[in-house]
């Protein structure tokens, strides 16, 4: 009993951000967050590391053994534990500390890009509502709105392939010759930077027709912009929720309605 009343308080202080506890809890996870990752920067600046070098690495060795212990205290508190360490969030935790360890084989520098996703970890702190209004709002119509998205998105491609085959045609060497179009993946990266409105100038069409179709394709920037920001709009406007940061314990899923007796992904009986 005294077990199982353990666990609930930690479940309460590491899960349930509704919680002044895990509120202090979740607040004090992101700015170790930011400050391990803060360190990782600052170790790749070479005059920073030599005049700071030891501190940088003490800094480091402190946070990994603060994360290693919130990791396996996850492992401890959570139903079902092989569920949540192969989850998405259960792997990066687990990347964000085996870096540091895998140091005592050897001086393995290169793995600063895998110590720096633990910033990826920051997503755990994204359902504090009290702090992030409307966060779980928009994270609801990022989902319902995704497959309309993804449509959009393969049209895009399907647009940039015409236009950086048409570019290579007009400019190319069946046009006239120009170096910044001398095949289509070369012209379908002029076509993706104007669509982008982005305009690095490292190829410009030379020919009438050529200037004429990358008119075009700019002003169909502007369009193209503003097409996502309006679907997800729409999906907020039509999906008003209650935000709620219920979390099923056997899953780790959230979301739930407040009066919801089963979870959504797995079918667990909330108790």
């Amino acid at each position: 009993m005294k077990e199982n009343s353990i666990k609930n308080k930690l479940y309460h202080i590491i899960f349930e951000a509704e919680t002044p506890s895990g509120k202090l809890f979740d607040i004090v996870l992101l700015i170790t967050i930011f400050l391990s990752v803060i360190c990782v920067i600052l170790e790749s600046v070479a005059d920073i590391k030599i005049q700071y070098g030891d501190l940088l690495q003490n800094l480091e060795w402190f946070f990994t053994i603060l994360f290693t212990i919130e990791y396996f205290m996850r492992i401890y508190i959570v139903k079902k534990p092989i569920k949540y360490i192969f989850s998405f969030m259960g792997l990066v935790d687990l990347l964000a500390i085996i870096p540091t360890y895998l140091m005592f084989i050897a001086d393995l520098h290169h793995l600063t890009i895998i110590r720096s996703i633990r910033l990826i970890r920051i997503f755990r702190i994204f359902h504090l509502s009290s702090y992030v209004r409307g966060g779980q709002t928009m994270l609801f119509a990022l989902r319902r709105s995704l497959p309309k998205i993804i449509v959009f998105l393969m049209s895009i491609v399907l647009l940039v392939i015409v236009l950086g085959t048409l570019m290579y045609i007009i400019e190319g060497p069946m046009g006239e010759k120009n170096p910044g179009f001398e095949d289509i993946p070369n012209s379908m990266y002029w076509a993706i930077v104007t669509l982008t409105t982005v305009g690095y100038g490292s190829a410009v069409p030379i020919t009438a027709l050529g200037k004429f179709l990358a008119s075009i394709i700019m002003i169909l920037g502007y369009g193209i912009i503003a097409v996502p920001t309006g679907i997800v709009s729409a999906a907020i406007v039509s999906n008003k929720i209650n935000p709620n940061t219920f979390r099923c314990d056997s899953c780790l899923s959230e979301g739930h309605d407040p009066h919801s007796k089963f979870c959504k992904e797995c079918g667990e009986e909330f108790s």
